[in-house]
């Protein structure tokens, strides 16, 4: 199958999934914790299921990765991601920021990406070579090139694992016009369609980060781990416009590749 057909598989899949979780936004949902004290709800787990049942039944000899479930067929040379609901806490809030993610990964190239925000009523999505497409239009990132002129924005500066990521936050964030937490997986979104400069996270699954690599690179921006590598399965995710980056890497303290 070509990029172009698994760009609009992981799109449909992505808005398909997203319907399956807002139908149980806002109503009053209860919430578990799970072993890293962070939130899951039945819509999570129901979305995710949904996912996987779609993808077995169009793709059975691909492997899935997912948040709530784990991994089956771990050998397979196709492995799809699913983050049914990135940004619970928004969920349980009820603020619309939040989105299901879906990736699909040849190894650990990530062919295909996309992001629905069902609540917020946008999607993104990009495959190798396809560039990226928000809501069916082509977009790309911004072209500022100061860093005082940049909207930067991270998930939660107290997630960073290490002081010197969250002091390199706080570099950052002294220097750019706005910063922001509104994060989660809409940061990225932001980036990809030029309303924000930089998403910081320093902590981030695969499911978190897998869509983000083609959707930020397809739209002409820069996508690394903070080692510098461009990868969804290295350590914390750094996405920026082309111009910043070298800016932006040197202010995190974020190794050479």
């Amino acid at each position: 199958m070509s990029n172009a057909t698994w760009l609009e598989a992981a799109r449909e899949l992505a808005m398909r999934t997203g319907r399956v979780a807002l139908g149980h936004y806002r109503k009053g949902i209860s919430v578990a914790r799970k072993s890293d004290n962070s939130p899951v709800t039945d819509a999570d787990r129901a979305a995710e299921q949904f996912a996987r049942e779609w993808i077995t039944q169009r793709f059975p000899d691909h492997g899935i990765v997912g948040e709530e479930f784990g991994e089956i067929n771990p050998g397979a040379r196709w492995r799809w991601f699913i983050d049914p609901i990135d940004g619970t806490r928004s969920f349980v809030a009820g603020v619309p920021l939040w989105g299901t993610l879906i990736a699909l990964c040849e190894g650990e190239t990530v062919v295909a990406g996309a992001a629905s925000y069902p609540a917020a009523g946008e999607s993104v999505a990009a495959a190798i070579g396809e560039g990226c497409w928000a809501d069916g239009v082509r977009c790309a990132v911004s072209k500022t090139l100061k860093l005082e002129d940049a909207v930067v924005l991270t998930t939660d500066e107290r997630f960073a694992p290490t002081p010197h990521r969250r002091d390199g936050w706080q570099r950052l964030a002294a220097r750019a016009d706005t910063a922001r937490t509104w994060g989660d997986a809409y940061g990225y979104h932001l980036v990809a369609t030029g309303r924000a400069e930089v998403m910081v996270d320093a902590v981030m699954h695969p499911w978190d980060a897998a869509p983000f690599a083609p959707i930020i690179s397809e739209a002409g921006g820069v996508f690394v781990d903070y080692n510098g590598r461009p990868t969804a399965f290295g350590e914390g995710t750094i996405a920026t416009n082309a111009a910043l980056a070298p800016q932006v890497h040197e202010l995190l303290g974020v190794a050479r590749a």
